[in-house]
């Protein structure tokens, strides 16, 4: 690579939420000359000095070595959220793709390696004060997200003694919100019988505060210039990404001119589990278990290292969301997208979390 040329970027998972935040980020960086994106479903969407290569990481034939040589960094964002129902299913394509990433990145002498990982990844931790990167990344143990993200946590540690002059960055961010993620994360997590028209702050005087639901969020816009930073800057290790104020019932109260009533958890999550149970939501009980467990970061070494700031708080990006939610909003790729084949009915008729 010549200095004029710039760097040669590939992205995993390119088209989804995270992705597509990257892609611009780095379209608009003078030191990238180019990205590869890959994705199960390529876009019609052109941003610049992006191509689109079909992958499905699931697949063990696909020579992601062949791909990625002649590579100056390969950024793994590529994660599959459903089926809940099928663990092995998120399991092929999240940890033994991974695996598969990882090991091209190596054969193919990347020198530089940023992985998407996870608060998700985090031991259960505290709600009233902030942990660095050191706490201990053993995940919780009921929920497939987390138990993935912890795993891959363990690979790289053993990857970096294998590999050390590869330069691994590990990012850990809160929850990612953005207007286009709406209506793909409503289908994530809510399912297709949210009523879009009831999405109104407005509608909702009572915000329920339930025992232990603290937890932080930033913008798409944000994470993505974190991974850009992390190109450009001699930095390896992990890195904690959320913005303020941490989100909890009076905050959204706050936000919303609502009141906030004590909310019991057992009976909440116990209609949670039967509405999953009947295939009604595709968010697991699990992993509202594990998000209640999440703790709170402290993102010093981000803006030390990175010289990373975001520019949204999470109250921002929360409401972008939820307007996102309301106006049906999505983006110019398929995971995005606000219409899908088939709509709300083929989420119905493919058992909400049963199957991909």
């Amino acid at each position: 690579m010549t200095a004029a040329a710039g760097k040669r970027v590939i992205i995993t998972g390119a088209t989804g939420n995270v992705g597509t935040g990257v892609v611009r980020a780095l379209a608009e960086d003078a030191g990238i000359g180019s990205v590869l994106g890959l994705a199960r479903r390529v876009p019609q969407w052109l941003p610049g000095k992006t191509t689109w290569t079909g992958v499905d990481l699931s697949d063990e034939h696909t020579d992601l070595t062949g791909l990625f040589r002649g590579a100056d960094a390969v950024i793994h964002l590529a994660w599959l959220f459903q089926p809940t129902h099928a663990p092995h299913v998120t399991w092929r394509t999240n940890v033994l793709g991974s695996l598969r990433v990882f090991d091209a990145v190596a054969a193919a002498g990347v020198p530089v390696l940023v992985h998407a990982s996870s608060v998700g990844a985090y031991a259960p931790g505290p709600k009233d004060h902030f942990v660095d990167e050191s706490w201990p990344t053993h995940g919780w143990p009921g929920a497939a997200y987390t138990r993935e993200k912890s795993y891959l946590e363990r690979v790289l540690d053993a990857f970096e003694l294998r590999h050390s002059r590869i330069r691994v960055v590990r990012m850990r961010p809160g929850f990612i919100f953005q207007r286009e993620s709406a209506d793909e994360q409503r289908r994530l997590f809510a399912g297709p019988l949210l009523p879009r028209r009831l999405v109104r702050p407005e509608l909702l005087p009572l915000v329920p505060e339930v025992p232990g639901l603290r937890f932080q969020a930033l913008h798409t816009t944000d994470v993505a210039d974190a991974y850009r930073l992390a190109l450009s800057r001699d930095v390896r290790g992990a890195f904690n990404l959320a913005a303020d104020p941490p989100i909890d019932a009076p905050a959204l109260a706050g936000m919303w001119n609502a009141r906030v009533q004590r909310a019991p958890l057992r009976v909440l999550r116990s209609a949670l589990a039967v509405a999953w149970r009947l295939h009604a939501v595709p968010a697991s009980p699990d992993l509202f278990d594990a998000v209640l467990r999440l703790p709170l970061m402290d993102c010093t070494r981000a803006g030390r290292e990175l010289g990373w700031q975001p520019r949204f708080t999470a109250l921002q990006a929360v409401g972008e969301f939820v307007e996102g939610l309301r106006e049906g909003n999505g983006g110019p790729t398929p995971p995005l997208a606000a219409r899908t084949p088939g709509g709300r009915a083929r989420d119905v008729g493919t058992g909400v979390g049963a199957r991909p």
